[in-house]
This record gives structure tokens, C-alpha cells and sequence, in this order.
């Protein structure tokens, strides 16, 4: 018997799991409040890779970064194969043993990454100043590319396997029975077997009309375009807080982590005053020769949860969550959004990921998502 599913929210995740329900042959609605990707995905940096210290956070971003080749080797969008540097600075020991700790665990699981001391650093990479730096983590199985390019696709290869794409169409949850409310067209209430929330920082406030408390809060975050001539690696500077990737335009950088809650209706989606000047002129300093005038800035919303990790899963009978990804929402989106849509259908969920292992009402602080910190 076909399942009958609704996915509201079509960034990443839940273009990914429109697609790999309507794959396995499910009866699929995509429902979407504005465009395809124009919330939290579409300003997004699209940096992806492996490098996780927890071995099914890198398990889970490993299977992530293969949908994206394939993606790329199908010829459906374009996937820039590039190594990740992670780096710490002279005297932040704390960092740098942390740093050292996970990387030994993740050579020990078979993960591809090495360490650099600055010289070795210096050799490899010229592109990065490493005068400063005690030690770099470059990781292997690592690219970017267009967080909103790919929601569109995943959105596309949904509609080729049969799913119904509804944009521009504000939708509501309701339980008892399960459904899902529209605020137009002539079906505007539909009954569903399961309903998937990836609605991003919104998905709080969705499952709270439905009387579900989650743990987690939106945080705003900034990054930056800028014209430079820049085709090096991708770098997160940990002790100063911020990442650069290049870009068409000639790099693309973040900082900015505000560790407050943020208004998903009501939030500044402009970066700051000053921000893009004076994160690129860290980068300068980062970077050997490179001189990087700023083109566009722009802030976007993440979501944390207590423990740091999302919240993915059943919440009750039918009704599935996607949410709380702490910044790496896009880079674990592929297989995310496969490994949920496949519990819709009957599999199993990720025990760690849970969504009912919080009340709901947990008073914690906001961390930003790269920090290098203590597990």
C-alpha cells in the first residue's frame, strides 16, 4: 500500500527527503511557505565535509559528502572538491590538544586527515600565513558548493519521481488526525500516514501549534563574499573564529555567531554594520598575498540544541522532526534527509539523534557550531 507523506519545509533536508520518499515509491507533498530554499538554506556557506570527532557525526557527513559527488558525477550541479584546514594559533593549548585528541580518534575509524606542524603547514598550503600556527588538521573527503543550487535539484529529482511541490504555500501541522493545513488551493487540508517538520529555525514554532515543546533556539550568524584571487584551500581559523572558502566571486568567509536567541520572524538579515570590512581583514591576515574587498554580507539563522546535536526523528505517530543541526544542517543534509525519510517509511531512526530525549523546556547555552571544543 502507498504511504501517503508530507515534508513541510523545502531547504536542504527537506527537498532531500521529498526526494528519497517519492524514490521508495511514497505518495509525496512538499509544501513550501515562500521559494525553494529561501530560508536558512539559501544563506548558507556550503562548506561540507567528514572531520567530526563523534563517530556518527562523521558517519553520517561521510555518507553526505558521497550524495554530493554523485550529485556532481550525474551532472545535476556542481560539487568543488577542496581540503578542509582546520588550524589553532600559538598559545590556545587548549584548542591545539583538543584539535590533536580528534584527529588521533579520527585516523583511528579510518577518517582521512593528517596533522601539519606550521612548517609542513607553510610547504603544502602556501596560500596560508602559518607563522603564527601550532598546529593544522587538513581534512580529505571535504568540498562546498551551493546550498540553494542543491535544495533546488533534490526539489527537481523530487517532482521527476512524482512528489507534488507546493511553493508559495504556507502550511500548518494538526494532529488527531494528521494533516496538514494550507493557506490556499482548492485541498487546503490534506490527511497524511506521516508528516515530516523541516521547516529550520520556524520548526519550533510549527510544532508548537500543535502543543510540541522542543529544545532548541535559533542564533543569527554572518558571512561574506569578496572579490579576491583566492583558489586555496578551505581554512577555520579556531582561535579566531571564523572560516573562508573560495568562491566565484573569489572567497566567501563567516563569522559572526551571535549566542543569543533569535527572532526566526523578526532577525536583522543584513549582516552588521562594519562586520564584512573587519572580518576581511583578518582574513588578509590569514592569508599570504591575497587582498579581498567585500562584495556582499549577509546574516542567516542556525539552530542549537542542549547537547549539540540535531533533533531528527519520530515525535510521535507520524509525526517526524528535522531540526537543531548547530550550523551543519546543509553539510549532513544528503544523509539526513535519506536517513529520515526511510524511518517514515518504516525503518529504523538514530537513536542518538532522538527527538523525545528533552522535555522541551531545557535552559542551556548556545555554542557556535565549528568551536573546537571538549566533547
Amino acid at each position: 500500500m502507498t504511504k501517503s507523506v508530507a515534508v513541510v519545509g523545502a531547504g536542504a533536508v527537506g527537498a532531500t527527503a521529498a526526494f528519497d520518499l517519492a524514490l521508495r515509491d511514497a505518495d509525496v507533498t512538499l509544501y513550501e511557505r515562500g521559494d525553494v530554499a529561501a530560508g536558512s538554506t539559501g544563506r548558507a556557506a556550503g562548506v561540507c565535509y567528514d572531520a567530526f570527532a563523534d563517530d556518527l557525526d562523521a558517519e553520517i557527513a561521510g555518507d553526505a559528502v558521497e550524495r554530493f559527488r554523485t550529485f556532481h558525477d550525474n551532472g545535476e550541479f556542481e560539487f568543488h572538491e577542496a581540503p578542509l584546514v582546520r588550524l589553532v594559533r600559538e598559545g590556545d593549548d587548549r584548542r591545539e590538544r583538543i584539535l590533536r585528541e580528534q584527529v588521533e580518534r579520527m585516523q583511528e575509524r579510518g577518517t582521512i586527515v593528517v596533522l601539519l606542524e606550521p612548517a609542513d603547514l607553510a610547504e603544502r598550503f602556501p596560500s596560508i600565513r602559518a607563522d603564527d600556527v601550532a598546529v593544522a588538521a587538513v581534512a580529505g573527503a571535504s568540498g562546498y558548493t551551493d546550498p540553494a543550487a542543491y535544495a533546488r535539484l533534490l526539489s527537481v529529482l523530487a517532482k521527476d519521481q512524482g512528489a507534488d511541490l507546493r511553493t508559495g504555500q504556507a502550511a500548518a501541522v494538526g494532529t488527531d488526525p494528521l494533516r496538514v493545513e494550507a493557506d490556499e488551493g482548492a485541498d487546503r487540508r490534506a490527511e497524511y500516514d506521516a508528516v515530516l517538520v523541516a521547516t529550520g529555525a520556524h520548526t519550533k514554532d510549527v510544532l508548537a501549534e500543535v502543543g510540541f515543546s522542543i529544545a532548541t533556539k535559533p542564533y543569527r550568524v554572518q558571512a561574506t563574499t569578496a572579490d579576491a584571487v583566492y583558489d586555496g584551500p578551505m581554512v577555520h581559523d579556531a582561535t579566531g573564529g571564523f572560516y573562508l572558502r573560495p568562491h566565484p566571486d573569489g572567497l566567501l568567509a563567516g563569522d559572526g555567531t551571535e549566542t543569543v536567541e533569535a527572532d526566526p520572524d523578526d532577525y536583522e538579515r543584513d549582516a552588521d554594520d562594519g562586520f564584512a570590512d573587519a572580518l576581511m581583514t583578518r582574513v588578509e591576515g590569514r592569508l599570504s598575498n591575497v587582498t579581498a574587498e567585500p562584495r556582499e554580507a549577509w546574516a542567516g539563522l542556525c539552530t542549537a540544541t542542549p547537547d549539540g546535536d540535531p533533533l531528527v526523528g519520530e515525535l510521535e505517530d507520524g509525526l517526524f522532526v528535522a531540526t537543531g543541526f548547530q550550523g551543519h544542517g546543509f553539510t549532513r543534509a544528503p544523509a539526513i534527509g535519506e536517513r529520515v525519510a526511510l524511518e517514515m517509511l518504516g525503518g529504523d531512526g538514530i537513536d542518538a539523534y532522538d527527538p523525545t530525549r528533552f522535555d522541551g523546556d531545557e535552559d542551556f547555552e548556545i555554542v557556535e557550531g565549528m568551536a573546537i571544543e571538549e566533547e
